[in-house]
């Protein structure tokens, strides 16, 4: 249900955007540290908002892994207390 909704709200997020780029199609001014030059308003939107997913997934991928870091460790202390269990039980 959780993934459903994230879809959900990403289609909203991605239709929003395209109204928003469709409406700001005029050429605008881009200053960037090396200079600046003239680029659709479209584009820049569309690119800001491609980066911000990437970082965002970057940033959720890191977390992921941490997570199944410790899933890994943990199933690992379970196993060998399971294995120590029986040791004790039979003296």
């Amino acid at each position: 249900m959780k993934g459903q909704s994230y879809f959900i709200l990403g289609l909203v997020f991605a239709l929003i955007i395209a109204v928003l780029a469709v409406i700001n199609g005029d050429p605008v001014q881009f200053n960037y540290i090396f200079g600046s030059q003239q680029w659709p308003l479209i584009l820049i939107i569309l690119v800001s908002a491609l980066l911000g997913g990437l970082v965002a997934f970057m940033l959720n991928l890191r977390k992921v892994m941490q997570l199944k870091s410790e899933n890994k460790q943990l199933k690992q202390q379970l196993s060998a207390s399971q294995q120590k269990q029986p040791e004790e039980e039979k003296a």
